[in-house]
C-alpha cells in the first residue's frame, strides 16, 4: 500500500463514516490465509475501504492427515486475530462479523480453537458450510458484475475447497462446495514434487468430482467470475505476461482459456526456488499455486470457456454488505464506468467543458477513421474516457501535467473497466502532449505489443482533437473527416461568433505528425479559407 492511500485511509477513519454509511469490520478465516477489510458502506451498496489487515496462518496444512488445526497454525491465527479486532475497535466500527470456512469446517479440534479465540480476542466466530460460503461469493460478486442476464457461475477456490454458485437471468440455482482446496491438493497430489505427472492426476480427480456437481453440457458458454488468492495471483501472472505490471488492481481481468493453461505449462516446468520469482505471484503463495491453477483449467476445460474474468472481492465483501443490510442489487458496469470516470474528474479539477468539447472530437475523428486504423468499439469507449481525462495533472504542474496525468489515472479507482484498460487509458492520456509513444520509455515499452497499439492510435487521435481546441473556447463546432486517396482531410467548422480558426489550425497542425506515421498518410487541415495546413503549423497552399 502506497503511504498516499495509507494516509487518506487514517483521515478516513478519524473522520468516522458519512452520512447515510455504515462502519462495518469482516474477518474472514480461510484455510490459508485470515483476512479482515474495515470500511463504509453505503445503502447503494458502495464500498469505501478504511483498513485491511491479511495474515497467512495455513490453517488447513497438514489438517488432512491428522484432521486438526496444529498448534502452530492456532497460535498463529490467534496472534492475527487479536490485531485485526484491535484495528476494528479503533476503527469505529459498528459491528465485527467473523467468519471460519473449509478448515475450521474440518478439524476436530474447531470448538476448543474457536473457544479459544473468543476468549483471547473477544470475537465471536461463525462457521460457515459450504452453501453459505458459495453464497457470500455470489452476493459480492452480484454487487460488482453485470449478472442480471444469461448465465454465470461464481467460482471461489479456498485452501481447503472449492464453492461454487450457478445462477441464470440473475436467479440462484445451485450452491456446491467440494474438496479441491489448493493446500488439500497440494499436500494430497504434490507432496512429492510438481511433476506433469502429478498435475494430470490432480486434473483427473478433479475431473471425476466435477461430474454431478457442474453439468457441462447445460452451462457450456456461461460467465465465469473467480474470487480468491488463487485467481487474483492468476491475473497477476497474466498481466505480467503483457508486461501490465503497474496495474492498481487486478479487478475485472479477463485471462483467456489458453492462458490459463500457458502459466499452469510454465508454473510446472519452473523449479520451487524459482516461481517464487514469477512476476505477478505473490512467493508465499507459490508452493500452493499449481493446485489453484490446475483446478481452475479443468473447469474451464468441462465448460469449454474461452475465459474467466476474475474478482478482487469475496467473501469479505458479501459479509460487508450483508452486515450493512443492504439490498442485493445488480451492478451495471457501464454507469459505475461512466460514474467514477466522472467523479475522478471532478475530484482532479479537470476542466470539464474542455475535456468534453475535446472528447466530442476525438470520437468524431474516431467514428471516421477508427475502423480503418484497425480500432475495436472497445478502443471508442477507451478514447472517450482518455479525452475526459487528460487534463487530470493539470493542477498539480502545466508543464508536466500529461505525466501527472498517467500517474493519477493508473491509480485512480475506476471501476467497471479491467486493469488493462485503464493502463491503456492512462497513458493515452499521458501522450496527448510532449513526446509520442517511445519503446525506451518505461511505462509504455514494457507493455505487450498489441496494447502498444492501442495506445498508439488513441492518443494520435487524441492530439490531433486535443490541438483543435487550443484555446479552450470550443471555437470548433464541428470536424468534417474524409479518407482520401492521398491523404486524411479534416475540415474544421467554426463555431457561431469564431469565425477567425487559425489558433486551432495551428494547434492541430502542430500535433498531427504522430497520426501521420500511424495511418500512413499526411494529414489535410483546411481552413475556413480553404488554406491547408501541414504538421509544422505552416499555410501549405488550398485544397486542389
Amino acid at each position: 500500500m502506497s503511504a498516499a492511500i495509507s494516509i487518506a485511509r487514517e483521515a478516513r477513519s478519524r473522520r468516522g463514516p458519512a452520512r447515510g454509511h455504515r462502519r462495518v469490520a469482516a474477518i474472514d478465516i480461510g484455510s490459508n490465509s485470515v483476512r479482515q477489510i474495515v470500511a463504509d458502506v453505503s445503502q447503494d451498496g458502495a464500498i469505501q475501504v478504511i483498513d485491511e489487515m491479511k495474515a497467512a496462518p495455513r490453517l488447513a496444512s497438514g489438517l488432512a492427515e491428522t484432521g486438526s488445526i496444529s498448534e502452530t497454525a492456532a497460535l498463529a491465527a490467534i496472534d492475527a486475530l487479536g490485531r485485526m479486532a484491535t484495528l476494528a475497535r479503533k476503527s469505529g466500527a459498528e459491528r465485527v462479523d467473523a467468519v471460519a470456512t473449509s478448515a475450521v469446517r474440518e478439524a476436530r479440534n474447531a470448538r476448543e480453537f474457536l473457544a479459544r479465540v473468543y476468549r483471547e480476542t473477544g470475537l465471536r466466530v461463525r462457521v460457515l458450510d459450504g452453501a453459505e460460503e458459495a453464497r457470500l461469493c455470489f452476493r459480492s460478486a452480484v454487487a460488482h458484475f453485470d449478472m442480471g442476464t444469461g448465465r454465470s457461475i461464481v467460482l471461489d477456490i479456498g485452501g481447503g475447497s472449492l464453492e461454487l454458485a450457478l445462477s441464470a437471468e440473475g436467479v440462484l440455482e445451485r450452491l456446491s462446495s467440494l474438496p479441491f482446496g489448493a493446500i488439500r491438493l497440494t499436500e494430497q497430489f504434490l507432496s512429492h514434487g510438481v511433476t506433469e505427472k502429478s498435475v494430470r492426476r490432480l486434473r483427473h480427480a478433479v475431473r471425476e468430482g466435477l461430474h454431478g456437481q457442474l453439468p457441462g453440457r447445460l452451462w457450456r458458454g456461461a460467465r465465469i467470475i473467480c474470487s480468491g488468492g488463487t485467481f487474483t495471483n492468476l491475473a497477476g501472472m497474466y498481466l505480467a505476461r503483457q508486461g501490465v505490471l503497474t496495474a492498481r488492481s487486478v479487478h475485472a481481468t479477463h485471462v483467456p482459456r489458453a492462458e490459463v493453461e500457458r502459466i499452469l505449462a510454465t508454473l510446472i516446468e519452473t523449479p520451487p526456488q524459482d516461481r517464487r520469482a514469477m512476476p505477478g505471484l505473490n512467493p508465499d503463495r507459490a508452493d500452493i499455486i499449481v493446485a489453484g491453477v490446475a483446478v481452475a483449467a479443468e473447469i474451464l476445460k468441462r465448460l469449454d470457456a474461452r475465459e474467466v474474468v476474475v474478482s478482487r472481492y469475496g467473501i469479505r465483501e458479501g459479509l460487508l454488505l450483508e452486515a450493512a443490510r443492504v439490498a442485493a442489487t445488480f451492478a451495471d458496469p457501464g454507469e459505475a464506468r461512466a460514474r467514477s470516470v466522472a467523479d475522478f474528474a471532478a475530484r482532479c479539477g479537470v476542466e470539464q467543458p474542455h475535456a468534453a468539447h475535446v472528447q466530442r472530437l476525438a470520437l468524431t475523428l474516431f467514428d471516421a477513421i477508427g475502423p480503418r486504423l484497425g480500432c475495436t468499439p472497445q478502443d471508442r469507449q477507451a478514447l472517450a474516457d482518455a479525452a475526459m481525462l487528460h487534463d487530470a495533472g493539470y493542477h498539480i504542474s502545466y508543464e508536466r501535467h500529461h505525466k501527472h496525468s498517467y500517474h493519477l489515472i493508473l491509480h485512480a479507482e475506476l471501476l467497471g473497466m479491467p486493469p488493462s484498460e485503464q493502463v491503456v487509458i492512462a497513458n493515452v492520456a499521458r501522450y496527448h502532449r510532449g513526446a509520442g509513444p517511445k519503446k525506451a520509455h518505461r511505462n509504455y515499452g514494457a507493455l505487450d505489443r498489441s496494447l502498444r497499439r492501442r495506445i498508439k492510435r488513441l492518443a494520435a487521435i487524441l492530439r490531433l482533437a486535443d490541438g483543435f481546441d487550443r484555446g479552450h473556447t470550443a471555437a470548433v463546432a464541428e470536424l468534417k473527416v474524409r479518407w482520401l486517396e492521398r491523404a486524411i482531410r479534416v475540415t474544421p467548422i467554426a463555431a457561431r461568433h469564431h469565425g477567425d480558426l487559425h489558433l486551432e489550425l495551428w494547434g492541430a497542425s502542430r500535433k498531427s505528425a504522430l497520426l501521420e506515421r500511424v495511418a500512413g498518410a499526411p494529414i489535410e487541415l483546411v481552413a475556413p479559407d480553404g488554406s491547408v495546413f501541414d504538421s509544422g503549423g505552416i499555410a501549405a497552399g488550398g485544397v486542389d
